[in-house]
This record gives C-alpha cells, structure tokens and sequence, in this order.
C-alpha cells in the first residue's frame, strides 16, 4: 500500500510550498532521533517525515505523486530501489561500474561543494536603476536612494540560532544534515555547514529572524554618480548589497544610469552636437556669435559664405570621459534661416540681390529627356 505523503505531514493535498515546510520543520524537530534519544519509533517517524518532505518539496517529484500515487519509474507493488524517490530513478549503484560513477562525481563536486558550503559565504549583489537628468549626468551628482537589502540579524548575528543549553532542530537543513544542490537537471546534496551533517544545533532558533540570519531592511543610502556617465552606464557602490552568510562580506550594489534627453543638446558617447541657427547677412558676410554649451556660452566665428549644415566643432566643450580629465568636443551644425517673406523692404532688397548676383545654383543640374 503506498504511504499518504499528505498525511504524514499533517496537510492537505492543496497545501502550498510555504505550509508543507512550516509542517515539515514543526515534525523535525517533535522527532528526531537526537532529541528523542533510544525512542525507536520517534525514529522511524522521523524518517518517514524527510521521505514525504522529499517528494512534495519537489514540484517535479509532487506532481508525479498527485498523479500517479507513488515516485519513480516503478509503480508500488514492484521491487524498487530504496533511493528511487531521488534524482536517479533506478539505477543500480551495487555494481562495480557504480564506483567509478561515484568517484567521478566526488571528483568534480568535493572541492566546489566543500568551499561553497562550508566558509562564510559572500553577500549577493543588488541591482537598481537611477533616471538623472542630462546636465547631472554631465555634472556629476550626490543624491540618496532607497534601498531594501537583507542585513544579518542583530540578536543571532546572522547564524539564525541563538547559543543556550538546550538543541534545536537545524533552520537551514531542516534536521536533515544535508543541503541540495542542483546541477542542471540533476540534483545533489553535500553535508550541511550549518550543524555539520547533524541536523542539530546547540541553541534554540532566533526568536527575531526565525532561524533566517536575515532581516529585511529598508534604508537611505547616499551615492555619488560621477560626471560623464551616460545611458547604461553602470555605478558600482561597495558593500551595500545584502550582507553575507556566516560572517562573509557584504555583496556590493550595482546602479544601471538612465539619462534623460535635452531640449538642444544631443549627446553621442562623449561628443555633444547641437544645431544653430544663423541669419542669411550672418551666413553671407561672416559673423562671431554665441553658442550654448553645457559648461556656459562660448564664441564660434562663422566664416563669410557660410552653407546651411555646416559644422564647427569646440574642442573640449563635450562631456567628461568617466574617471579621465580629458572631455569630448561639442559639434555645431549651423542652419540658415531666410529672412521674414512678408516685408515689402526686404523683399526688394531680395530682389535686387538676385538682379545683382545673376546667380543660379541649379545651372549644374541637367534633366535628360526621354527622346
């Protein structure tokens, strides 16, 4: 007769993932062996309860059971292996080609897994996005953001128990002495650092971040974005990601710019263009005029016989290059603007421009026919 994995953990079949592991870790630590010492049944409760939680803490593995009633590729009735319930639905570890599995996976996972699980482990970094304005990001900026960030308990100090003389069941395996670590498709499982393989802790869970370490902490955080950065632009400030596991650093966190246009100021990497319009006397007789830039007004000289859309360029009157003295240079495109069409005196003087100059731009432009 197949096991009732629902009952055994005391919740319905509709129980959710939080609910099954909030009965899982109730009955772990009602049951297990160290803290029920010589009571054999409380031990094989207990083993009962980490095989059902094995199975419906699997979205996989849940479903198969809510389907079919049992896990594996062997129906209940069959012989099966005692291990089907994992990653390796039967297969035969017993024969001689099994040790050479096994060392060849000991191989590859000792090492990684034993440095990742057993030391302090680093903080994971924070990822946030900032819109500033164009002249800020040109200028730089100090300004303050919030930020929500997991920071290590301040009653535990982030190892999630607190030191007593009694034991409790382990909050980061749940008893069972192992963590998991998935692998692609596969999963595997190493000793966990937390109580050392023993699923018991000598304290009793942190009545503050329940056996977490963490608490979640919203906080306003002063940054500093320095000048020339542009759209993409990534800002790194050390040590205000989530704190770390066990004692290990501080993650750091990572500030992705967003900068918004401007009304005349186009940017392209560290150049700035800008368009100008000029007058036909200033286009024909040259002319000094003033040119905004992003650091005040400068003078350019526009030459006699200036064209529409040509271009000036100011060196240095770009934006700063991020984390060099040097800048880029502002380009200016001027366009000519004709005169107002509804004055009679301008429109003689037009007139007489044309009676004088006798100039026709389009004499190099010949349509062919089609005879």
């Amino acid at each position: 007769m197949t096991k009732d994995l629902y009952k055994i953990l005391g919740v319905g079949r509709k129980a959710s993932d939080v609910e099954i592991k909030k009965a899982y870790r109730k009955l772990a630590r009602k049951y297990h062996p160290d803290l029920n010492p010589g009571d054999k049944n409380a031990e094989k409760r207990f083993k009962e309860i980490q095989e059902a939680y094995a199975v419906l803490s699997n979205s996989k593995k849940k479903k198969q059971y809510d389907q079919f009633g049992f896990v594996g590729n062997i129906p209940p009735g069959r012989t099966q292996h005692p291990y089907s319930t994992g990653g390796f639905e039967g297969f035969n570890f017993s024969n001689s080609s099994s040790a050479s599995f096994q060392d060849f996976f000991k191989n590859i996972f000792s090492s990684s897994v034993h440095q990742q699980y057993q030391g302090p482990e680093k903080g994971d970094d924070l990822y946030y996005t900032m819109n500033i304005g164009f002249m800020d990001a040109i200028n730089g900026i100090q300004t303050r953001i919030k930020l929500s960030r997991k920071v290590a308990c301040s009653v535990c100090r982030g190892k999630g128990y607190i030191q007593s003389g009694g034991k409790s069941v382990c909050p980061v395996c749940g008893g069972s002495g192992q963590t998991p670590i998935p692998v692609g498709a596969m999963r595997f499982s190493t000793t966990c650092s937390a109580c050392k393989g023993s699923g018991i802790l000598t304290g009793d869970e942190c009545f503050s971040c329940h056996g977490m370490g963490f608490m979640q902490k919203t906080e306003r955080i002063k940054v500093r974005i320095p000048a020339g950065v542009n759209s993409g632009s990534k800002v790194r400030i050390a040590g205000k990601g989530n704190d770390g596991r066990k004692g290990g650093p501080t993650g750091d966190l990572f500030i992705t710019i967003e900068v918004d246009s401007h009304n005349f100021f186009r940017r392209e990497g560290s150049n700035i263009y800008i368009k100008l319009p000029i007058t036909v006397p200033e286009a024909t007789l040259g002319a000094k005029i003033e040119v905004p830039t992003v650091y005040g007004v400068s003078t350019i000289k526009i030459p006699p016989g200036t064209k529409s859309a040509q271009k000036f360029r100011l060196r240095e009157k770009g934006a700063p290059k991020v984390g060099k003295k040097k800048k880029g240079d502002q380009y200016v495109e001027v366009t000519i603007v004709p005169p107002p069409f509804n004055n009679e005196r301008i429109r003689e003087i037009m007139r007489e421009i044309e009676r004088i100059s006798g100039e026709n731009p389009r004499k190099k432009i010949r349509i062919q026919g089609n005879g």
